[in-house]
């Protein structure tokens, strides 16, 4: 047998290879040589981090009119933008933020960072879908559930809790 013939044509190309080729000029401006570092952010630092700050710019030594062939490029100090109120924890968070920069450049890029406190832009608040009314029947097989609790917010909140956790989930 033999294979298969191969169909010529063109091939849809992934959307990522015209952004890039686009954002890179961008981001250089701000001293980054690559966008990766503010497109991968939140994988880079983690969730905990990335929520309280983010990279502005990297800002580079200047440097001589001729710079000697021994001397190896000087690290960038990177300029974070810091909810306020959370600089010290950046502050003590700082070697570790700028290991995981470096680790994910695979070169010594930053070797400082310095903060401004300003908020971030406001993301899109992340709401819950929601959900129907419960079942009547739902609802009081949660009710007889909770009998036996006497506050009464709390048997309220597992009433609610007792509701969700019964009603089946529809698939999508």
């Amino acid at each position: 047998m033999s294979a298969a013939p191969r169909k010529k044509g063109v091939f849809a190309r992934p959307l990522a290879e015209y952004v890039l080729k686009q954002v890179d000029p961008l981001v250089a401006k701000k001293g980054f040589g690559e966008a990766s570092l503010l497109m991968q952010w939140r994988e880079i630092v983690g969730a905990r981090i990335a929520d309280i700050c983010a990279p502005e710019r990297l800002q580079w030594p200047a440097r001589g009119r001729k710079p000697s062939p021994d001397k190896a490029q000087e690290p960038a100090t990177l300029i974070l933008r810091v909810e306020p109120g959370f600089s010290l924890e950046i502050q003590h968070m700082a070697p570790a933020i700028i290991d995981r920069i470096n680790a994910h450049l695979g070169w010594r890029c930053v070797s400082r960072v310095t903060f401004r406190q300003q908020a971030l832009a406001q993301r899109a608040a992340q709401t819950r879908p929601k959900m129907a009314p419960a079942d009547p029947a739902v609802r009081a097989r949660a009710a007889e559930a909770t009998e036996g609790v006497a506050e009464e917010s709390l048997r309220a909140a597992l009433v609610r809790l007792g509701e969700r956790a019964l009603t089946p989930r529809r698939s999508r």
